[in-house]
């Protein structure tokens, strides 16, 4: 782990377009502001845990479908077609 020691108003860049500045510091917390592209998820860390454990949920609850009912549902109806 990088650690850094950074003022209120300094920044960190990470790669070529994430900003991480330290916005303000009150006794033991840290404001941090994080301007990133919107396709980069920005999460505080529970908040992720939660999003992975509920999609793992969802993963295992998930039956898994019979592919021949699939294939048979999408084929193209031949009345259709003749008319």
């Amino acid at each position: 782990m990088l650690v850094l020691t950074r003022k209120i108003d300094e920044s960190i860049i990470i790669g070529d377009n994430i900003r991480v500045t330290i916005v303000d510091i009150r006794g033991d917390q840290v404001k941090v502001g994080i301007d990133a592209p919107r396709e980069i998820s920005v999460h505080r860390e529970e908040i992720y845990l939660e999003i992975q454990a509920e999609n793992l949920r969802a993963a295992l609850s998930t039956k898994t479908a019979d592919l021949g009912k699939i294939a048979e549902m999408l084929k193209p109806d031949k009345k259709k077609e003749e008319e």
